[in-house]
């Protein structure tokens, strides 16, 4: 099993220099999440070959409108294709009402349900969870609620060791072994056990997305050695000040937090529209922490084993 992200959407604020606000759609097995879906974003999954209908889960991580002016744009869209599976909305308070409100005036009924989940203020809840995947929330350090969404698989099953057990044994004993358990014979003894014919279990994924925070390194500890992190990098450090002012952060802010919190990889993004070039906030950002990239809109990243 993997985690696959595609960015949709990366810049801050307004389109500029072909880039769209934040937006990226997130694969684990069967379930798609779009998370956030600035202004554009259908018109972005339509060019990147994402089909809407296959979306599960929209999550908004606070309400700026560069990160959900497109929700009810994507919903109409929906609706006119014929949509009537049930979709969940995860979002601050607020937005429930924002989109009841639309409906209404526009005297729209969806042809689909909508199960909305509000998000805590300042809290962290876990919102999803199934039995492969758990996806909590942490609160961000920005002007208005906001939070980050943490993706994390569950424990994988232990592996069974093909160099020791050579033997064709029942498939109850395979799975047996793979929870951690000894095969016993009728008598009580231990025909196979875990420890000689198991390997440990393979690593699982994780991946955090931090949308809007002024540099914060207590969010460090919430996401300590996970695999990927998307983290905003709004300005290049010049503009410091600016980033502090607006709740904002650096491209060398992210790097640092990337490397306290020793994630694999980290991807920059909420860019602002005073660079049509990125290569500086990249360069910034792997003088402190080398695995950094951009994250270009139509680009795919992986997290598997």
């Amino acid at each position: 099993m993997s985690l696959e992200v595609k960015i949709l959407g990366s810049n801050a604020a307004a389109p500029a220099h072909h880039r769209n606000q934040s937006s990226q759609i997130v694969r684990v097995q069967n379930q798609t999440f779009l998370v956030d879906c600035g202004e554009s974003t259908q018109i972005q999954a339509k060019k990147f070959g994402i089909r809407i209908g296959k979306i599960n889960h929209i999550m908004i991580s606070h309400l700026h409108g560069d990160h959900y002016y497109g929700l009810m744009g994507l919903l109409s869209t929906m609706h006119l294709y014929g949509r009537e599976t049930r979709l969940a909305i995860y979002g601050p308070p607020g937005l429930s009402e924002i989109i009841s409100l639309q409906l209404r005036y526009s005297e729209t009924s969806l042809n689909f349900d909508i199960d909305f989940h509000e998000l805590t203020p300042g809290g962290s809840d876990v919102i999803f969870e199934n039995p492969h995947l758990t996806v909590s929330t942490f609160p961000l350090n920005h002007r208005i609620p906001c939070s980050a969404f943490l993706f994390q698989e569950k424990p994988k099953r232990r592996r069974i060791n093909k160099n020791v057990l050579k033997e064709e044994i029942p498939p109850v004993h395979i799975n047996a072994l793979k929870d951690g358990k000894d095969v016993l014979d009728e008598e009580g003894n231990v025909r196979y056990s875990n420890e000689i014919y198991t390997l440990p279990p393979r690593p699982s994924f994780s991946y955090a997305y931090c949308s809007d925070t002024k540099y914060d390194e207590s969010i460090a500890e919430q996401i300590k050695g996970i695999d990927m992190l998307y983290h905003e990098s709004t300005f290049t450090k010049e503009f410091v000040d600016r980033a502090h002012a607006t709740f904002h952060s650096t491209a060398e802010e992210a790097a640092i937090i990337a490397k306290k919190a020793g994630v694999g990889k980290l991807l920059l993004g909420h860019f602002s529209n005073r660079y049509k070039d990125l290569s500086p906030l990249l360069a910034e950002a792997k003088s402190v922490f080398k695995n950094s990239a951009l994250a270009i809109e139509g680009e795919t990243f992986i997290v598997d084993e």
